[in-house]
């Protein structure tokens, strides 16, 4: 039997991962770890990340069902391993965190090699589209006069910059506790999809984005953790390309929107996977609250945002045909397969 998902994760991880390493090899330029020192060195972080899965799932379950009597402890734990720690669950989280981990790298690596493979960039093009789109008009501009620059700044803010915790969150909540395993391959399989066609787009369309580009016309808004990273970004690509620094990335590139994509993918499937109407309607207004807070603060064009959301459809719906989901006639609705280990097949 042809394992669909398990070839795609690890196709992508291992295209993804000969694409960051031929390119630094060309460019004479370190492969490195996006995320520094955190949690130590990359060798040993991915071992804490999967040692983490686990306790997540044993230690709030093992404290609450033992009401903290030591003596139930054992057999609290004894009981989750045998019902829900199956191979097939520890095949899933192993295989989806891996694959991910080095997708994720070798996206960051690839999306810092960008310009120093690519000089042009289509800034200029896109902001035209965009005024063509809004009769002449800013559409930042138009958010900035109809929602304020004060308050509402602040709480798009907060909103954009949730999707850096929302990431590993969600792969961790879909690998460790899905119930059916079929959506969990759904998911990891989804996630390096959009990362990897992600990272295709920036080559295709090379740009900063407005906030770099034209960051003039964002000077008045209020000072939040959203206008800080701008800055910082913006820091860190000058002392890369200008200065030559060799120990960081840098992490400025506009099309397409993969802060539209990300947040799509997991609307997507917390309404093709989950049953709770209030989970569906927190996450499908953060989408839409993002999508509106890569316009205001200039983040991105419109172009990036509809190229990024076409990435989130395309994810999810290749990622749920390889792991054996089940498509209605509309696309609404998806049937798995099956919950065992013979998902994701190919019979």
């Amino acid at each position: 039997m042809h394992r669909r998902a398990y070839v795609l994760l690890i196709g992508i991880a291992a295209l993804m991962g000969s694409l960051a390493v031929i390119t630094a090899v060309s460019l004479n330029k370190p492969l490195l770890d996006p995320e520094g020192s955190f949690l130590g060195p990359s060798w040993l972080r991915l071992p804490l990340i999967i040692t983490g899965a686990f306790a997540l799932d044993f230690v709030p379950r093992t404290l609450y069902l033992s009401k903290l009597n030591p003596a139930l402890m054992p057999q609290i734990v004894k009981d989750r391993w045998k019902e829900h720690w199956t191979r097939d669950r520890i095949t899933l989280v192993v295989l989806g965190l891996v694959c991910f981990y080095i997708t994720y790298v070798s996206y960051r690596n690839l999306k810092s090699f960008l310009p120093f493979v690519i000089a042009t960039k289509y800034d200029r093009q896109l902001h035209a589209l965009d005024q063509f789109l809004f009769f002449g008009n800013e559409p930042a501009i138009i958010l900035h006069n109809v929602l304020g620059e004060g308050a509402s700044a602040h709480l798009l803010s907060t909103i954009y910059l949730w999707f850096l915790p929302l990431v590993p969150l969600a792969l961790a909540a879909w690998l460790v506790w899905s119930r059916n395993i079929s959506y969990g391959y759904w998911f990891a399989t989804s996630q390096c999809l959009a990362w990897s066609l992600g990272t295709a787009s920036y080559y295709a369309l090379p740009t900063l984005g407005p906030g770099f580009e034209y960051s003039y016309k964002y000077a008045e808004l209020a000072n939040t953790a959203s206008s800080a990273l701008m800055e910082s970004l913006s820091y860190g690509r000058i002392r890369i390309k200008v200065f030559g620094v060799q120990d960081a990335v840098q992490s400025v590139a506009g099309f397409a929107s993969l802060h539209c994509a990300i947040t799509l993918l997991v609307a997507l499937m917390v309404q093709h996977t989950l049953r709770t109407r209030v989970l569906h309607w927190i996450f499908w207004v953060n989408f839409a609250i993002t999508v509106v807070a890569t316009l205001y603060f200039g983040w991105h064009y419109v172009a990036d945002d509809v190229a990024g959301i076409l990435i989130a459809l395309i994810a999810f719906y290749v990622g749920g045909i390889a792991s054996g989901q089940k498509f209605d006639r509309r696309g609404l609705a998806s049937h798995p397969t099956t919950t065992t280990s013979s998902v994701p097949v190919d019979e």
